[in-house]
């Protein structure tokens, strides 16, 4: 499995179908160019979107070919991976200010991948058990629209993944005001790894992984 990361809370993830012969290609919450981001591109197979209020996680129509679109709660199974949505909230109130919010698992490779979305809250009891254990934890850092760093490193503590990615946070060609991921990594205190450009993910690896935070690179 590889992950790349185009900024905000878009990654692609290119992973083995169930028959382990076809590889899928999956596109989070692609934004459009009001970031000052490039947007994604290529061709996916799925797209993940955590909420379509914002115009930075639902540009779906930048994606090519014919992707099968998942934008609300519910269980899926597409070419043998098993992806959930989760309902959550963008914000504190229960979505009052800013509108509902999915959490996604992906269960591929045997790896579990969980996406956060927009998160703006601490997690409940249920979301936590419903997520499970987790590999590979994409988690919202920047402050501000999402989780701060302080209230990321709480839900890391509640998931306890092997390897934390942040994301929606500053990066130089970023227009929003939101802290950068240094701010989380110092809350977070455990090793950390910067500049990856892809992930290479294998489940026998992963296993005797330290828990460690991978700063990505932005995929140009």
């Amino acid at each position: 499995m590889n992950i790349s990361w185009y900024g905000q809370s878009c990654f692609k993830i290119q992973t083995k179908s169930q028959r382990g012969s076809e590889e899928i290609t999956i596109i989070t919450d692609p934004f459009d160019k009001s970031l000052g981001l490039r947007p994604p591109q290529g061709n996916a197979e799925i797209v993940l979107v955590s909420h379509t209020q914002h115009d930075d996680h639902n540009n779906v129509s930048v994606i090519k070919g014919e992707p099968f679109i998942i934008d609300s709660p519910g269980e899926y199974s597409i070419e043998g991976i098993q992806i959930e949505g989760i309902e959550s909230f963008h914000d504190k109130v229960n979505g009052e200010e800013k509108g509902r919010n999915t959490i996604f698992t992906i269960d591929s490779e045997g790896m579990r991948i969980c996406h956060l979305g927009d998160l703006g809250h601490i997690l409940e009891e249920d979301q936590v058990e419903t997520i499970g254990e987790v590999d590979v934890l994409m988690i919202p850092v920047g402050g501000k629209f999402t989780l701060d760093s302080k209230e990321a490193e709480n839900v890391v503590g509640q998931l306890e993944p092997k390897i934390i990615i942040p994301m929606h946070f500053k990066v130089k060609e970023l227009n929003l005001d939101i802290d950068d991921a240094e701010k989380f990594c110092k809350e977070y205190g455990g090793k950390t790894e910067t500049g990856i450009a892809k992930l290479n993910l294998k489940k026998k690896e992963l296993i005797e992984t330290e828990s460690k935070v991978v700063v990505m690179e932005i995929n140009k």
